[in-house]
């Protein structure tokens, strides 16, 4: 008898005869006689009286054709197989038309699903390939039926699906500390420990370009200035060792003698040893401001994943208040504001600035020059962003100022938003951990769907059991996936899991990675609540009070519903403010087609991005930051606070001061400025004009448009789907 049933994509389930009266039903309903289902369920009762406990889907179907065949019914026989054959066409039909869109580097939706990554090189296309099949194979192999329906169901998106296969993880924050002091081990070749802060610069970029291709999200660095301050010292002591050598005089005392600052000077009127020990300070100075310029040259060139993407990557700095801190703080600044190569603004590494009272905000503060510098090179070249570490959820009790690795208790992030620092299993750091992976939740959808109730408390109510639905799904698929990934082993990962990942130096290299992963986070994030709220109550909630209010109760509710998941599957499971990019049309245009066009919900082309105001309402900067700084302390997977402002910013860093001061006020954690910066490619022309297509000085036609998508920028908007296209013609200034 038969029990069980071998599907297509190697799932087992239980045999059923209702499957197989079904579609020998629906062969039937195109023929003449119609239905007969007598003889239909007499086949499938044949079928499991057949001596086999296991049968495959192909060998049922061969089965009912037979009988089909020797039956009164061979009309339908001759249907049924038409309908399996097309049903075969089918499936590959999608799978080719994809790759046929790929091939003829169509720019669309598929091929431009990430800004940052040219889908039209060759290299490129290969991994668009790989991913286009594997999405289908996680969906036939690896999904539960629940998930796979909620995914199919346009309820929910799984990030990264086509490297859930490959069992790797979403992004880390780099102890870079680790392999300055002892070096970089990684598959078949090593580096020695940096001497030099030339090599330390370049074993940051290395690192990172390493670990990006052991990950599939970003890389970060926490304390860039903590980490490279002690090789500025040790290049100064080697200048001092050049100049003694020069002079024929020892001055190797002056190895130990206190610098305030390292900054240049001119020489003429110094002797003796303030001359040398000056003259060692400029060459250092020189030196830095070369590595830093390397560093950033190297991110924004050197490829991973397959040759087809710059390495997205993030530092974190601002509150080392060391000489040689600041000299490595002042230097990264300066080479950003200059710009790369014949003054390009950088798009990597994402830079973020520290913010803390006592250190880099206020004027009395040590940090606060470097501070404003900051805010001057922000205006230029749209970073750094802003870490607020005194926000309430950014603070821990235990960071002493005189610890000199306070750094550790110092909350980093990701540039795009994803933040990690809460923690059940381990230190509350963010260093040596990451997101795991993370799913977004369409909440449009379940308010859409909530739509036809006409009582507004009976809408609401029904949707927050719909709400309650989606998240159990995600958690649920979170956990399945997280089964998956702590079956990898150490050796799979030679970088990331040699001791950057917490606890991972321990592991042999045939261990699972199951002890040390559950230090990282599982997000779930969401999409659209400002679409949310106008289903459910008309308005959204920048300019709705009832609507914030609304706002806020759901996503409170994720958070405690969240909480409760890190207790039953015992995970850090977290609330994320979803980055949407090319998820931003994708949701839309689904619900589009199921709904129509309803007014504030799918009358656009993208949902805007998590709790944001949408981008088209008009309002002053104060107020989008009282609406949205609330769902900060809620949404501890990770967030951010925007604001477009007009003009010409570098003519004005006491603007971005000011953003900086609305997060102070109002409790925000994370947040950043975005402004308009065309660049001439043949004059080097600069200026803030919208929509620039002639260069005012030299009348070229080669402008270089910066825009930010989600958290990093883009220097041509060419590679961004059709859902951020809109989302940015929409976009209206802050004033």
């Amino acid at each position: 008898m038969v029990k069980r049933v071998l599907k297509r994509d190697g799932r087992r389930v239980d045999f059923n005869n209702q499957k197989i009266v079904a579609a020998i039903l629906k062969a039937m309903d195109v023929t003449t006689d119609g239905e007969d289902i007598v003889l239909a369920a007499q086949i499938a009762h044949d079928i499991s009286q057949l001596d086999k406990e296991e049968m495959t889907v192909e060998e049922i179907q061969d089965v009912v054709e037979n009988h089909l065949m020797n039956s009164p019914r061979q009309e339908v026989a001759k249907e049924y197989i038409r309908y399996r054959n097309k049903r075969n066409i089918a499936r590959k039909a999608r799978t080719n038309e994809i790759f046929e869109t790929i091939i003829d580097a169509q720019a669309n939706d598929i091929t431009r699903e990430n800004a940052n990554m040219n889908a039209d090189t060759p290299a490129g296309m290969m991994m668009k390939f790989a991913s286009e099949a594997t999405k289908s194979y996680v969906d036939e192999c690896l999904l539960s039926d629940p998930v796979r329906e909620a995914v199919a169901g346009n309820y929910i998106h799984i990030h990264d699906k086509d490297y859930y296969p490959t069992k790797s993880l979403t992004c880390i924050q780099h102890p870079l500390d680790l392999i300055l002091e002892h070096g970089l081990k990684a598959g078949h070749g090593e580096s020695r420990p940096a001497k030099r802060i030339e090599t330390a610069s370049v074993l940051a970029c290395i690192s990172m370009e390493t670990v990006q291709n052991e990950m599939h999200g970003g890389q970060a660095i926490p304390a860039f200035d903590f980490y490279l301050a002690p090789f500025v010292r040790k290049t100064y002591e080697e200048e001092i060792d050049k100049v003694s050598e020069l002079e024929n005089t020892d001055y190797s005392f002056l190895k130990t003698v206190a610098i305030d600052d390292y900054l240049k000077r001119d020489l003429v009127g110094l002797q003796g040893k303030e001359r040398a020990m000056q003259h060692a300070i400029n060459q250092t100075v020189g030196r830095v401001h070369q590595s830093m310029e390397a560093f950033v040259h190297n991110m924004n060139t050197i490829h991973s994943r397959g040759g087809n993407q710059v390495v997205f990557s993030s530092i974190n700095y601002g509150t080392d208040t060391s000489a040689e801190g600041r000299c490595i703080i002042r230097e990264i600044l300066n080479t950003t504001y200059e710009g790369v190569g014949n003054g390009s603004t950088a798009i990597f590494p994402i830079q973020i600035w520290k913010k803390k009272r006592g250190v880099s905000y206020l004027p009395e503060d040590p940090n606060y020059d470097l501070y404003k510098f900051a805010c001057k090179v922000s205006a230029r070249r749209f970073f750094p962003n802003f870490l607020n570490l005194d926000a309430t959820f950014n603070q821990d009790p235990t960071w002493d100022p005189a610890d000199p690795k306070r750094y550790v208790h110092e909350v980093a992030t990701m540039g795009c938003r994803t933040r990690v620092y809460e923690n059940r299993f381990g230190p509350k750091t963010s260093i040596g951990r990451g997101n795991l992976s993370f799913t977004t939740i369409n909440i449009v959808k379940l308010a859409i769907e909530c739509m036809e109730e006409s009582d507004k408390e009976a809408r609401i109510g029904r949707f927050f059991e719909k709400l309650d639905w989606a998240l159990e799904v995600s958690a649920r698929q979170l956990d399945e996936r997280f089964q998956f990934q702590k079956t990898a082993l150490k050796k799979q990962f030679p970088l990331l899991m040699n001791g950057l990942w917490n606890g991972s130096a321990k592991l042999d290299p045939d261990d699972t990675v199951e002890s040390v992963i559950n230090q990282g986070t599982l997000g779930i994030g969401f999409i659209g609540l400002a679409e949310c709220l106008i289903a459910l109550v008309g308005k959204h909630h920048g300019e709705s009070e009832e609507a914030q209010e609304l706002g806020l109760r759901i996503v409170t509710f994720m958070r405690d519903k969240i909480n409760g998941f890190s207790e039953k599957y015992q995970h850090n499971y977290s609330v994320l403010a979803t980055p949407a990019e090319g998820l931003s049309g994708k949701f839309t245009k689904r619900d589009k087609k199921t709904f129509g066009v309803l007014p504030g919900i799918t009358d656009k082309d993208y949902y805007t991005n998590s709790n944001h105001v949408p981008v088209y309402y008009h309002c002053t900067p104060e107020h989008k930051a009282r609406i949205e700084a609330p769902y900060h302390e809620l949404t501890r997977g990770g967030h951010i606070f925007y604001v477009e402002i007009d003009g010409d910013a570098t003519h004005n860093p006491q603007a971005i001061m000011q953003i900086v001061d609305l997060m102070d006020k109002y409790n925000i954690g994370y947040g950043s400025v975005n402004h308009n910066r065309n660049r001439c490619l043949d004059c080097g022309y600069e200026n803030a004009e919208k929509d620039l297509t002639e260069c005012p000085h030299c009348h070229g036609h080669h402008i270089d448009t910066l825009q930010r998508i989600t958290g990093y920028l883009v220097g041509t908007t060419d590679r961004w789907n059709a859902g951020k296209l809109a989302e940015l013609k929409d976009r209206v200034v802050h004033k």
